[in-house]
């Protein structure tokens, strides 16, 4: 491969995708660079996915051990929850794994640039200090935190403030319900802190199965959440060492942090995109095609930053079938179909996914036939503790096909990604009713539902 530009490969971002595509180049024989400003592992292991699943193990252990005298097991004394510990604990897992991205950059002979990276024309880059060309760059920035803009904003944190707090809040306003704010709410609440959640809709985790949705919210009301629905904050005031929260429907709530949770978006305000007439929405978000083009022919687009599903694994391979489809194996010309993606909600109760709703699949024309099971999960009868699973399947009644799977209870992500290969491979109720379940656990209801 010859190299006119400095680079033949070079990418904004050392995120999980980012990384992922830089590696899978370098080792096709590309000349690949790399600029991050940040510490390596982008949203999902510094500010995302891996300290938020810790912290949700962290807020499990409460539930451990009210179950354990149900179980033969005395528990002397009245556990605690040291939060300075659990955070320097986390933290330090963190940098460890930041190491080990540096690592497998390094190991894969990719050039790591510690600055940030700007357009200056298609082809050309300032990153820090330095001018630097590349045949090919691909934009993989990923996402910042959206802000409230109401009166007092400042005054509140977002979901990449939240993991280095100072000190755990008594009461946390979490204003949202999408994955970030109903998995806080778990956090926080099993950790201790009184939590209230403020939402516009009428429902959390929009989009979602509907019994989903209403299964998770009737949860949380039971374990103490305090839910104000179908109201915003209007204001955020500081008085006496307390944050006031004014909502839109006039009650006033004091707390000890506001996390703002409504969500992401792409992280593009300072990559200069309108030098080289890259297309993005009002929002950042870069317009790509189904093999991650952008409209410049030499520019391409992966992860949160096109808004597409913004979920790390997505991110990962897109990474992985942009970089082959460049410089190694053509074949891998199928787009990724979105619809085949499961994903997990560490709420309490879990909830894992794949596949479309009952509601998008009437809204479709398909012939919908719906199994469900709620049962008590084995684990739960001798402490007693009145937690339901359920699990839902929505089929083509027509063709027997399965459309989606919807499952809110214990171990749902661990589970969901084995059905989801099965799902994947275009799995019919008939496939699920020959197979034999494995007894007792909470996943043969799958394959025993009448």
């Amino acid at each position: 491969m010859t190299h006119t530009y400095d680079y033949d490969y070079f990418v904004i971002g050392g995120g999980s995708g980012g990384v992922r595509t830089a590696r899978i180049a370098a080792s096709l024989g590309a000349k690949v660079g790399l600029a991050e400003s940040n510490k390596m592992g982008g949203t999902c292991v510094n500010v995302g996915c891996v300290p938020k699943k810790l912290m949700a193990y962290a807020a499990d252990f409460p539930k451990s051990f009210t179950d354990a005298p149900g179980y033969g097991w005395s528990i002397n004394g009245t556990p605690s929850f040291d939060w300075n510990d659990f955070i320097t604990r986390k933290n330090n897992e963190i940098n460890r794994l930041n190491g080990i991205y540096d690592g497998l950059l390094e190991k894969a002979g990719v050039t790591l640039y510690k600055a940030f990276a700007s357009f200056i024309d298609k082809h050309t880059l300032k990153v820090g200090d330095e001018t630097i060309t590349a045949d090919k760059i691909v934009i993989a920035a990923g996402g910042t935190p959206r802000y409230m803009k109401v009166p007092g904003e400042e005054l509140t944190v977002t979901s990449d403030e939240i993991f280095f707090l100072e000190k755990q809040p008594e009461h946390i306003v979490i204003v949202g319900a999408g994955y970030i704010g109903v998995e806080f709410a778990h956090i926080f609440h099993g950790m201790g802190s009184k939590v209230t959640l403020v939402h516009r809709g009428d429902k959390v985790l929009r989009g979602f199965d509907e019994d989903i949705r209403e299964k998770l919210q009737d949860d949380m009301k039971a374990q103490g959440i305090n839910l104000c629905l179908e109201c915003y904050v209007g204001e955020v005031k500081e008085k006496d060492g307390k944050y006031h929260v004014t909502l839109t429907d006039g009650c006033e709530l004091e707390a000890d942090c506001v996390l703002a949770a409504i969500g992401r978006i792409p992280n593009t305000a300072a990559l200069n995109l309108d030098n080289i007439g890259i297309k993005h929405k009002e929002n950042g978000q870069i317009k790509i095609d189904d093999y991650y083009r952008t409209n410049i022919d030499n520019i391409f687009a992966i992860g949160d930053i096109t808004n597409n599903h913004n979920l790390t694994p997505v991110a990962i391979v897109e990474g992985q079938y942009l970089a082959e489809r460049l410089y190694g194996d053509k074949s891998c010309d199928e787009p990724l179909c979105f619809e085949k993606i499961p994903t997990a909600v560490f709420s309490y109760p879990e909830i894992s996914t794949v596949g479309i709703t009952e509601d998008q699949a009437k809204e479709r024309g398909y012939n919908v036939k719906c199994y469900k099971s709620t049962f008590r999960p084995m684990k739960y009868t001798l402490p007693d503790r009145q937690q339901k699973t359920m699990m839902k399947m929505v089929v083509d009644a027509d063709t027997d096909k399965i459309l989606g799977l919807h499952m809110i209870g214990l171990d749902a992500a661990e589970m969901m990604q084995g059905f989801a290969v099965a799902f994947v491979m275009g799995a019919t109720k008939a496939d699920f009713d020959k197979t034999v379940g494995i007894h007792p656990t909470s996943a043969e209801e799958y394959v025993t539902m009448k």
